[in-house]
């Protein structure tokens, strides 16, 4: 749902390596991209991801069919992708964030954190059509991808402010710009990204509430 084009930075390359020879991969998180890469060739290959007609029957999100009680698409839209380059910039984004967040909350609650996250960016986008009276047709997972943000943002202040190499004003300030510019740019569904945001940081603190009152962070 949305597009956020970022600058080459050669400390990413020492990441990459290190999440190459870890031993403990995460594979929640790669499944979770491989889903994506998967349904966006499957679309491809039955028509283009260009097409909105095509992208509404393998189950894009659209008001008036919302309306009509077809609630799945809340769900199904964060898993397709108009053209490569949408896929590309969320897929990147979520390779990094998801890294850091599955390892330090394990797969059972990254993947709830993903999901739930997901669908409530959606409802959030989907109610404020319905407020403003548009007939949107959406698809993209960055609503999850910022739920994951949201709850990194939330994992950070629990450890303390840093998180291994990442600092809260750095993350922090990332999100800031990556919502401002979701909301300045045509075609972006700046509402899912907040919403995703919201209710990412709210699923994290629900999620570590075992953690706290145990005494781990």
């Amino acid at each position: 749902m949305g597009y956020g084009p970022g600058q080459y930075d050669s400390s990413n390359e020492d990441i990459i390596d290190r999440m190459i020879k870890r031993k403990d991969k995460s594979w929640a998180n790669l499944c979770l991209i491989g889903v994506n890469l998967l349904l966006f060739l499957l679309v491809e290959l039955t028509g283009s991801t260009g097409d909105t007609a095509q992208m509404i029957r393998w189950g894009a999100a659209y008001t008036p069919l919302i309306q009509a009680g077809e609630y799945y698409r809340l769900f199904t839209c964060m898993f397709l992708h108009f053209g490569f380059q949408h896929l590309l910039n969320n897929m990147l984004l979520l390779f990094f964030l998801g890294d850091y967040v599955e390892r330090f909350i394990g797969k059972v609650r990254y993947l709830i954190l993903y999901l739930a996250g997901g669908f409530l960016a959606s409802l959030f986008s989907y109610l404020q059509d319905l407020q403003q009276g548009q007939d949107t047709v959406s698809a993209g997972a960055s609503g999850a991808v910022f739920a994951v943000l949201g709850g990194l943002i939330v994992l950070i202040l629990l450890h303390r402010g840093r998180l291994e190499d990442l600092t809260l004003p750095r993350v922090l300030i990332m999100a800031l710009l990556s919502l401002w510019v979701g909301f300045q740019s045509v075609g972006v569904d700046g509402f899912a990204h907040l919403g995703g945001f919201l209710a990412g940081a709210a699923l994290m603190l629900l999620l570590k509430l075992p953690d706290l009152f145990s005494g781990r962070r």
